[in-house]
């Protein structure tokens, strides 16, 4: 270790400040001392014992060039994914593979599955490993969008339900307060702060009931297995409920504030390529639709599927990489400004999917080389600093029954996304749904050159206020807040009421 320090010393003095500088650098240190060229881990370690012992003064640069993997906090957060233990599904869908000893449609050698048989399944040891591991890689973990997966979250039992949010509230905590108001009072001033809890349930289990005790639990956003808009398609797949459920599910979560995540699977049985093609342009022409953010995961067909029984009876064709890459290439040419794509394809193990399946993991890559891509995705600012001069855009849009506002703050072209907002008008009032500053994390008590921390919320919120006001007459704004995110918003004037942030003008 002390190599390591007498290493980081030549960085400082060096001021490295590129990764290409410190790529060269470690190699001429690796030189010097007679070592292998020194891990980032090894280096960050050494580098956080002499800032703390005050031997040499934060650099924050060269601590970012350190972070391994980056991109898992250049997005301004960092994502947390907790998984539930096993629970009867109360699916039937015939694409959903089934293994011993897991949640439904989960796999036991998927990442997050790993981690949490390693931890019995308990959410406070799969919340401390996954924070202490990204630390270790030199990512700030003030920032935690807890991400709880597993299936059907709103047919487990509501007593399981309410020990789960609470384990993982203490483990982010570090404090074991029994009751779910207390760890959520705490975790408002904690170090490490949940700013938003993601859960994944079926649509026809939304109901206003379900609403309001999502919101009680500090849930903020909802992913919706949707998987296909068309009634023959869901009731082929035995999916047990029909379109006019998600529809009516999307209004409810929209309503109440809610950002909603759809998951599609192109390719199902008894689909096409052009009726999937038809598919995603009716999601963002249609009203009744529009999601904020979006998963495409393309059928990946198992063994342990009763889907495969079907195809061993070649009823149905699989969409070979060259197929599948033109579909989202296409898709990708109807996605609006406003949209979110997370992913394009589910990060199954290769081993699971049968042979003549699509196994390609890069797939991303392959057709963002195909298409530019309007997504919030792939344009938001990551590691890119530069001085250049924005602008507040506004892009008014009608879903689900009202008018949705989207304002973001980009460069001229629009290529470079900085910080985004969603404001949604109600009938007696207006809501935001959604606050954030893209960019590498920084932490809540620092300022640095990251987009972060440079008001750029304060000036959207500002303006969403005089939107609702002059623009619809409303007298009153709520904010669907993360828990760990309150103290924010008690600065620009709100206060909470029935677990929402409320300003009345």
């Amino acid at each position: 270790m002390e190599i390591y320090e007498l290493a980081i010393k030549e960085l400082v003095k060096g001021k490295v400040r590129a990764l290409s500088s410190l790529d060269s650098a470690k190699r001429r240190i690796a030189k010097k001392f007679g070592i292998a060229t020194p891990s980032n881990v090894n280096l960050l370690k050494a580098y956080h014992d002499l800032v703390k012992s005050k031997r040499i003064k934060t650099d924050r640069n060269l601590e970012i060039l350190l972070i391994k993997r980056r991109v898992r906090s250049l997005s301004g957060i960092v994502n947390v994914s907790v998984l539930t233990k096993p629970y009867p599904c109360p699916g039937k869908c015939i694409y959903c593979p089934s293994q011993k000893g897991v949640p439904k449609s989960y796999l036991k050698k998927e990442p997050a599955v790993q981690r949490a048989l390693l931890n019995n399944f308990d959410p406070y040891l799969q919340v401390e490993t996954r924070l202490k591991s990204l630390k270790a890689t030199g990512h700030p973990i003030d920032k935690i969008e807890l991400r709880i997966i597993g299936g059907t979250w709103s047919f487990y039992p509501r007593k399981y339900q309410n020990w789960f949010i609470l384990r993982c509230f203490q483990a982010c905590n570090n404090k074991k307060s029994k009751s779910l108001e207390k760890v959520q009072k705490i975790n408002e001033k904690a170090k490490n702060r949940i700013i938003g809890i993601t859960i994944e349930t079926r649509p026809d289990y939304i109901n206003k009931k379900e609403i309001k005790r999502l919101r009680m639990l500090g849930v903020t956003r909802v992913e919706l297995g949707v998987q296909s808009i068309y009634d023959d398609i869901l009731k082929l797949n035995k999916r047990d409920h029909n379109i006019s459920k998600v529809i009516k599910g999307i209004e409810l979560l929209k309503n109440a504030g809610f950002k909603v995540s759809f998951q599609m699977m192109p390719n199902l049985y008894g689909s096409s390529f052009k009726k999937d093609v038809e598919m995603f342009k009716e999601l963002f022409t249609n009203q009744d639709f529009q999601p904020d953010l979006l998963k495409i995961y393309p059928l990946a067909l198992i063994k342990e599927s009763p889907l495969y029984k079907i195809y061993k009876q070649k009823k149905f064709k699989l969409y070979n990489k060259d197929k599948l890459v033109k579909l989202l290439v296409e898709i990708k040419k109807h996605i609006p400004y406003y949209v979110r794509i997370e992913r394009i394809i589910r990060d199954i193990p290769s081993e699971y999917i049968i042979k003549g399946g699509v196994k390609t993991s890069n797939l991303r890559e392959i057709v963002q080389k195909k298409v530019k891509c309007k997504c919030i995705r792939c344009r938001e600012i990551k590691g890119d600093y530069a001085k250049e001069k924005l602008s507040l855009f506004r892009q008014d849009y009608d879903a689900s029954n009202s008018k949705e506002i989207f304002l973001s703050f980009e460069n001229k072209d629009r290529t470079h996304l900085h910080s985004l907002l969603r404001l949604r008008i109600l009938k007696d009032s207006a809501i935001i749904r959604e606050v954030h500053t893209y960019g590498q994390m920084v932490p809540v008590s620092e300022k640095g050159k990251a987009v972060q921390h440079k008001g750029l919320g304060k000036k959207m919120i500002k303006e969403a206020e005089k939107i609702a006001k002059k623009e619809f007459n409303k007298n009153k704004m709520l904010i669907i807040s993360g828990i760990g995110v309150r103290p924010y918003y008690r600065k620009l004037g709100y206060k909470l009421k029935d677990t929402y942030m409320t300003k009345k003008f």
